[in-house]
């Protein structure tokens, strides 16, 4: 068990305190003396008064005070986002165990789009336990483009807490909305009978649509696990030239 993970009762949070500190150093390593400056003010007003009122107030700054350019070595987060994932977690941990989910839940209402992607993209380390699932899964239902690919992509919360019927809906959402399957994590791990029949139906559904077919199906589909039929239609596809060549590639050596 990791140590730096402390594990509350009930449905109470557990906050990865490690990923926060490396992320307050990667984020105090891009500020100058001034904008360093105001980000203490802001933690130690936190600190002083530890309500989603102050919490709102200092998220809504962030931008202004900080910028928006990537941090390096941050896996895709900006200055920005990890501020307000910083702020967030600290808030949490000022509340007694017992409030930390309601709160999360209630900022969560209150966030615009871009400060509910930085909540979902931290929500792994917020909630090592998976206790706000259900606030990923109504997450999961928006037409948000960055909301979405917040919890969907480079994210292992999904893959660490979400089931079987959960986690595919939330592959074919990606595959409609352009995202890279390549970066939903846990994917390899979660590929299926199940999950390729739905992709299946997913390319039928498009080539009978006379839509391109989703970029990102080969990569959904666990092509050892196909039945003869199915490799069969495949392959027809292929020859028929209503789907790349490329697809050919991903059947195993003796299918």
């Amino acid at each position: 068990m990791s140590m730096d993970v402390i594990a509350p009762s009930s449905n109470a949070l557990a906050l990865r305190h490690a990923a926060f500190a490396e992320w307050r150093r990667l984020l105090d390593g891009q500020l100058d003396p001034d904008t360093r400056r105001w980000w203490q003010e802001a933690l130690e007003q936190l600190a002083r008064q530890p309500s989603a009122n102050t919490l709102v107030l200092l998220s809504s700054q962030c931008k202004r005070r900080l910028g928006d350019s990537l941090v390096p070595d941050s896996q895709g987060w900006t200055r920005t986002q990890l501020a307000r994932a910083l702020l967030l977690a600290q808030l949490l941990q000022q509340q007694a165990s017992a409030d930390r989910l309601p709160l999360l839940r209630q900022l969560f209402l209150w966030a615009d789009d871009s400060e509910k992607s930085a909540l979902l993209k931290a929500l792994d380390d917020l909630d090592t336990q998976g206790h706000s699932r259900d606030l990923a899964l109504q997450a999961g239902r928006t037409n948000n483009r960055e909301v979405f690919a917040a919890i969907a992509l480079d994210n292992p919360f999904p893959a660490r807490h979400y089931n079987d019927r959960a986690f595919n809906q939330l592959v074919l959402k990606s595959l409609g909305m352009g995202l890279d399957s390549r970066r939903i994590n846990g994917l390899a791990q979660r590929r299926s009978v199940d999950l390729n029949q739905l992709a299946l139906d997913l390319m039928e559904e498009q080539l009978a649509a006379q839509r391109t077919v989703s970029d990102g199906l080969p990569q959904v589909i666990a092509f050892e696990l196909l039945s003869p039929a199915q490799r069969q239609r495949l392959r027809d596809l292929c020859q028929q030239r209503r789907l790349p060549p490329h697809w050919l590639e991903h059947f195993p050596a003796d299918a």
